[in-house]
């Protein structure tokens, strides 16, 4: 059976870090006008790995094959976890620093075992992250675990988007997933913001300074 190069990746880096356990890191939602960042913290056993031979970056995934992906991961006996930075703690922190934050309450269950590394998708390394690390830049097309973990953070993601979508109905949520879509900033003129829009990103602040219009 041929090698996945993703897998590939992480055993060169299991190597060269002395690493026992890699854990991939990834986020979903950093660029949304509302919800949360979502991260998640993966490790998948070696034994497990060949199950998921078509796990790639989310990315590069229809939304079904995503879901299907998801579905697998998270009813077998891999392990991982998911944190969340919600939109007011994006306003507070920076969409930076929420980011690291939803990373590390990811990673809690994995920062006491000895001999693991936590491989993250990104140029940063996660400032006060209680594990060693290793910042990969475009880690989630490199990595296996990392891949892994972008498809549970952005399954994550959408499924909590179509939630809200049923908490504020208007600003369809379902679909857009809170980017900032032409549809999407209608709603945002003719309704104004909801909770869960981030204040300090500009097209919301600015629909904030000026007056409602209609639909």
């Amino acid at each position: 059976m041929q090698t996945s190069p993703l897998l590939e990746f992480d055993r060169n880096q299991a190597l060269d870090l002395a690493a026992t356990l890699l854990i991939g890191i990834d986020e979903a939602g950093r660029g949304p006008l509302a919800g949360p960042v979502v991260a998640c913290a993966c490790y998948i056993p070696s034994e497990l790995a060949p199950d998921f031979a078509d796990v790639n970056d989310s990315k590069k995934l229809t939304a079904p094959k995503r879901e299907e992906l998801f579905r697998r991961l998270t009813h077998s006996d891999i392990l991982y976890g998911v944190g969340f930075a919600t939109a007011a703690e994006i306003d507070k922190l920076n969409i930076l620093q929420a980011t690291f934050l939803a990373m590390r309450r990811a990673a809690q269950k994995f920062t006491r075992i000895p001999n693991s590394v936590a491989l993250i998708d990104g140029p940063h390394p996660v400032l006060d992250l209680e594990m060693r690390q290793r910042a990969i830049v475009d880690g989630d097309a490199k990595s296996f675990v990392i891949a892994a973990a972008s498809i549970i953070a952005k399954v994550t993601r959408d499924h909590y988007m179509a939630e809200l979508d049923k908490l504020y109905p208007g600003y369809n949520f379902a679909a857009h997933k809170g980017y900032g879509t032409p549809k999407h900033l209608q709603a945002l003129k003719a309704l104004g913001p909801c909770k869960e829009h981030r204040t300090t990103f500009a097209p919301v602040r600015n629909i904030l300074r000026a007056p409602a219009s209609p639909l």
